[in-house]
């Protein structure tokens, strides 16, 4: 090719790519200032923001420092935690200018993982500092405590090489391996069996640590029980509380190899985040052991201090400043924690936590099934009883009908078949009066309430619904299949409704998403106030469906690229066990329970009194929103609607006590909410109608499986004869309308 022929071609695309960078720069500045309040700046200035750049796209303050290093000397460098961009201010405009031209779109390989950077100038960097949250009280952290000598003969003392141990009661969990010595912990009840102690009992190489603790009065008295976790990386244990019938006050864990961040949180909703390094002893007394919950989260990064200060105990910085974070990969954990068995009733000063003193000490939570029988059984007691049992005060909270929604069975001809299945208290079911409209729900008692509006209805399994096949030229399911805890009957209920579309039929299908956060939207669920427990869609399914409540706990962070994926947003369920979702904040688990909060007046579910009271309310409710099209005022209603909770089934509680610190399984839900005497309520759906009048109102929790991007158009295509005509997000639910072949 002629020289100058290839300049040209060079100039070409040299001038695409400046084209596409700018687009991407202006992207992100658009992005920065709608979502941050982010003004970027015009002309050059010292300081840039740095898109693409942060903490939260998996980017360490090492590898960005090496790439805006080698365009001149850094005055200062933050990165917010949680964030997608970070801040550099340089010593000079001229060194700015430089990184500026050099590392826009270029990309940062950080890890197995690149991102591209865009910079652009910003006039000044504010960050605000936040105050060094304090420990919790009776928390001690001592750093060092052991040699790496002795780390090495301790990791050599526990043998792991044992698929099925007696002695020491070894366990391979589902995330992470376990062994007990002295006595096993018992994850199915959460306690101990203090009549059987293991054959083996603490190993003696633990012997000088311990005499360590007492010397340095850590404790009164030598531990009897030690539980040895080893974690891998991305795995972690939920938030939980040590029994406090099963152990003595003091708990000490010791942790070997990698580093870890453990975090603590009062019922108040105050968190803590202590980053625990290797060869470092955790110390938890009085208010620290009883009262705050601790867990790890299962991910794969932290984010930690820089430099680690040398204080004998820290917060991680997120409560702290921002201008010294960095990511630290997690590698091989092993935690040593001791206990003291109790063979006395526990009397601390913390009697709404504790199960010696009145607070029951709550079941286990349920495992994800294994097979067709478990699952059934799961959804029975964490779908349909929790339904049944809160159908009055659920109805309560589903008003008018989602816009989306109502455009759908609008847009069906006059006379049209239509099967809403999974109707539960029928508000869709008036929506087109043109329309020959019948609703089927596993919930009798919300199948009453749809008797009580007028509505056809009959009580029905979603899986085996008594119509004819190809007898409806409509099917719409709400809200109703995340409520199946395996694909195979995920795949099942979608495969009912296909069968009862006549050929070219349309079903309609609303699933709660993974992602609450999508396309620089936030859902009104994470929007609403926290203190209303409530979820996203409206109603039901093999019951009815709707969402949580709870201070945000996870950051979600904007997407400045299109192909940016959060690092570990996704973590599995722990030991197999299904962990209790925190109300109003984003999802880092597919398959949970989500917390029901029983509203007071609204416990007594049969023979309640002023009946005809209701149902006068009930059929003058059902008259405002039975038009043929939505009111002009749904979006608003659906607002009010989404603010309401819709939290859980059976499995009841506000505070689940576990094993000590790395080995319960037990969960927490820190959305369930204390009475005015502080004490929390635990209830199973069997309970609610002999609660009295002046008890707490009750916590129910219902199983859900949220859905991925992509997974319930996946999910669809196992099913011959239809296709997905259309796909979208809407208001923190992923949506399709499905068209039956005309040939089928």
């Amino acid at each position: 090719m002629d020289a100058s022929v290839e300049n040209n071609v060079k100039a070409v695309r040299r001038s695409k790519e400046d084209r596409k960078v700018f687009r991407k720069q202006l992207k992100a500045s658009h992005t920065l200032l709608k979502h941050e309040g982010i003004s970027t700046a015009p002309q050059p200035t010292k300081s840039l923001v740095v898109a693409n750049g942060g903490l939260g796209n998996g980017v360490s303050r090492e590898e960005l420092s090496a790439a805006l290093k080698e365009m001149g000397e850094l005055e200062t460098l933050i990165m917010p935690p949680n964030k997608p961009y970070a801040f550099v201010t340089y010593r000079s405009e001229e060194s700015a200018r430089k990184a500026h031209i050099n590392l826009n779109g270029e990309k940062l390989q950080c890890g197995e993982n690149s991102v591209t950077l865009y910079l652009s100038y910003v006039n000044s960097v504010t960050c605000e500092e936040k105050v060094s949250v304090p420990l919790p009280d009776g928390l001690v952290l001592v750093e060092d405590f052991v040699s790496p000598e002795e780390e090495a003969l301790l990791l050599a003392a526990i043998d792991w090489s044992s698929t099925n141990d007696d002695v020491t009661a070894q366990k391979a969990l589902k995330h992470r391996r376990v062994k007990h010595y002295g006595f096993e912990f018992r994850y199915d009840n959460n306690n101990v069996d203090k009549d059987k102690p293991l054959a083996a009992g603490i190993p003696q190489e633990c012997l000088p640590v311990l005499e360590r603790c007492v010397k340095n009065k850590h404790i009164d008295i030598l531990p009897d029980q030690l539980t040895v976790n080893q974690y891998e990386s991305g795995q972690g244990i939920p938030p939980h509380v040590d029994t406090h019938s099963a152990f003595e006050d003091t708990i000490m864990s010791l942790s070997l190899g990698a580093k870890t961040v453990m975090e603590f949180r009062h019922p108040d909703g105050r968190l803590v985040a202590v980053v625990l390094p290797g060869r470092s002893l955790l110390v938890m007394k009085g208010e620290s052991r009883y009262l705050w919950t601790h867990g790890i989260t299962p991910r794969k990064f932290d984010t930690v201090p820089a430099c680690d200060p040398q204080s004998p105990a820290h917060t991680t910085p997120d409560l702290s400043t921002y201008s010294n974070l960095t990511l630290s990969k997690r590698g091989t954990r092993t935690s040593f924690t001791f206990r003291k068995i109790r063979h006395e009733p526990c009397d601390c000063a913390f009697p709404s936590a504790c199960d010696s003193q009145g607070a029951p000490s709550p079941p286990s939570p349920p495992s994800l099934p294994c097979c067709h029988a478990d699952a059934a059984l799961l959804e029975e007691e964490y779908v349909h009883r929790v339904y049944d049992a809160i159908a009055s005060h659920f109805s309560s909270t589903r008003h008018s009908p989602w816009p989306r929604v109502c455009h759908f069975l609008s847009s069906l001809p006059p006379g049209s078949v239509l099967a809403d299945v999974g109707c539960g208290n029928g508000k869709y079911l008036g929506v087109n009066p043109e329309v020959i409209a019948v609703g089927c729900d596993r919930s009798s008692a919300l199948v009453q309430i749809c008797a009580e509006r007028g509505f056809q209805a009959f009580v029905s399994d979603a899986l085996s619904v008594p119509l004819r096949t190809a007898s409806c030229d409509a099917c719409i399911s709400i809200a109703v299949i995340h409520h199946f805890s395996t694909q195979e009957r995920r795949l099942a209920a979608v495969r009912e409704l296909v069968r009862l579309l006549k050929p070219g039929g349309r079903a309609l299908i609303y699933v709660w998403a993974f992602e609450q956060e999508y396309n620089k939207q936030r859902s009104k669920y994470l929007k609403e106030h926290p203190e209303n427990h409530s979820p996203t869609e409206n109603t039901q399914t093999t019951g009815g469906s709707q969402e949580p409540h709870g201070k945000p706990s996870i950051h979600t962070s904007e997407h400045l690229e299109d192909n940016y994926s959060p690092v570990d947003n996704i973590q599995d369920v722990t030991d197999g066990k299904l962990s209790v979702h925190t109300n109003r904040t984003a999802f880092n688990t597919q398959d949970l329970l989500v917390p029901w909060h029983l509203k007071e007046g609204k416990k007594q579910v049969e023979g309640e009194p002023r009946e005809g009271e209701k149902k006068d309310r009930r059929r003058e409710k059902s008259k405002k929103t039975s038009g043929n099209t939505c009111s002009a005022n749904s979006s608003s209603s659906m607002a009010k609607e989404v603010c309401n909770p819709d939290p859980s089934p059976g499995f009841l509680s506000n505070m689940c006590s576990g094993s000590g610190l790395d080995t319960s399984n037990a969960t927490h839900s820190p959305d369930s909410q204390p009475s005015a005497s502080g004490d929390t309520t635990q209830t199973s759906s069997a309970d609610l109608k002999s609660g009295s009048e002046n008890s707490p109102a009750p916590v129910f929790h219902r199983y859900y499986h949220v859905f991925q991007q992509g997974e319930l158009e996946q999910l669809c295509g196992q099913e011959a004869g239809v296709k997905v005509q259309s796909s979208y997000h809407d208001q923190g639910n992923w949506c399709v309308i499905l068209v039956k072949d005309s040939a089928r």
